[in-house]
């Protein structure tokens, strides 16, 4: 659920190279494509095999997808092979209440149709879509995330078109109806908005403290560009992340295309217009970031996709394990850059722990208890998560070392009873001798006490 993100045809080219250095995909899905009709009463119909087709594809690979849909893409021929046209529903298109409007070249990026937010069947299919999408797809482990939002590309303008409410953007009461409606579906499954939702010219968030404190995550389509910092991107993730959204919502985006140089040299462990990547993915909590063009190049080695990947998101830290033979504690603590934003639990065999490691922040640390004690070897001490493949493992670093002494006052009368760590009584040692045990966990050790 972390690291650098590749589209996935370009992940099954290069999963030989690269497909153990990345664990997340990237894809637009089209409504237009899942969206057969809809039935009298309004229940929306649906075929979603080439959506399951996709999202076994790449679960096939070992890795999870992060989803976007979209109704607007200038010059997209994914709809029909013409260019620009819109993945609303054709059903809704069918209507005679339906109306697009059109650009011919906003902002120089081609051909582009707009959806009609007059229409009261397109505001009610789109609250209705999520609603399905989130019941049947929210606990799926082969996604990891999923991006919403209107205009181009979902990333919250029209750039070069004049933005008309009600026309070809959803108005703000509309779009108010959209985020609360989102908190009430998305049951567990992190979503996530354009930081361009931060300009009040299209979007009602800022200025609103209930939108505010809602739990969404946030996207940036042009991450580490020349001007990034301290020009408007910036100023987007103060305006609508206050410094501590990363703290509930997950963050992540793309690297910039402003310059056809910038995917392949954000790499540069030298840095990139000032600022290296590792600098940067923890300024902003990075949990992932689409990295398409940087296989092949000079920085984009997958050794240095495998870095790179390693330096954003989470990493689980074991700083202490102790046992009574009955129960066994952890110390664990987040030694990444963000949390982690779904359930996962430290277990032993098929015994979780008492607490969840979802939101423990950079920096803290917490006990965590599991009813039950380890093995000798420490083998079945691991990380689960309804929420991963099964081919995936979440690891966690454990570098523990030291000794546990029994001190050489016990006699035959000390009544204290005493256990090694897979659980066993012993009894007290002679008189003079120190016990030293550790457990060995893979290349790690945990102490006993």
């Amino acid at each position: 659920m972390t690291g650098l993100v590749l589209w996935p045809e370009q992940a099954a080219n290069r999963n030989a190279t690269y497909g153990k250095s990345i664990q997340l995909e990237f894809s637009y899905c089209l409504p237009c494509k899942v969206v057969k009709g809809c039935a009298e009463d309004g229940t929306i119909e649906y075929d979603w095999s080439s959506f399951d087709r996709l999202l076994n594809e790449v679960a096939n690979r070992g890795h999870q997808l992060v989803v976007r849909f979209r109704y607007e893409y200038p010059s997209g021929k994914d709809v029909d092979g013409q260019k620009g046209t819109t993945a609303v529903p054709a059903y809704i298109k069918e209507r005679s209440d339906y109306n697009e409007t059109y650009n011919a070249n906003p902002s120089g990026d081609g051909p582009t149709y707009y959806a009609d937010w007059s229409n009261a069947e397109l505001q009610r299919f789109t609250l209705q879509f999520y609603t399905d999408f989130a019941q049947r797809y929210a606990h799926d482990p082969r996604i990891a995330f999923l991006e919403v939002g209107f205009g181009h590309w979902s990333e919250y303008h029209i750039y070069g078109t004049k933005l008309q409410f009600g026309v070809n953007f959803p108005t703000k009461e509309f779009q108010k109806k959209f985020f609360k409606h989102m908190k009430s579906i998305a049951d567990g499954l992190p979503w996530l908005v354009s930081i361009d939702a931060s300009d009040d010219t299209y979007s009602p968030v800022v200025d609103d403290n209930v939108l505010m404190a809602l739990q969404f995550g946030l996207f940036d389509d042009s991450f580490m560009h020349k001007n990034h910092e301290g020009g408007y991107n910036e100023e987007c993730w103060n305006a609508i992340g206050k410094g501590t959204r990363w703290r509930k919502g997950v963050c992540g985006g793309e690297i910039s295309y402003y310059s056809s140089s910038d995917q392949k040299n954000f790499l540069n462990p030298a840095g990139m217009y000032g600022h290296t990547w590792e600098e940067q993915a923890s300024k902003y909590h990075i949990t992932f970031m689409i990295a398409n063009d940087a296989p092949g190049s000079t920085y984009g080695t997958a050794q240095r996709f495998c870095e790179a990947s390693m330096a954003t998101g989470y990493r689980i830290g074991v700083k202490a394990c102790q046992t009574n033979g009955s129960t066994t504690q952890l110390l664990v603590t987040n030694q990444g850059i963000a949390p982690l934003y779904r359930d996962a639990w430290f277990a032993i065999g098929e015994t979780r722990a008492d607490k969840t490691l979802r939101g423990l922040l950079p920096g803290k640390e917490m006990w965590v208890e599991i009813a039950t004690s380890p093995k000798d070897d420490g083998s079945d001490i691991k990380i689960v998560s309804d929420y991963i493949l099964p081919q995936q493992e979440i690891e966690f670093n454990a570098d523990i070392e030291g000794e546990t002494a029994i001190q050489s006052a016990c006699s035959k009368s000390d009544k204290t009873t005493y256990y090694n760590l897979a659980g066993q009584r012993i009894g007290c040692p002679a008189k003079g001798i120190t016990i030293k045990h550790t457990i060995a966990l893979q290349n790690k050790k945990f102490l006993e006490r």
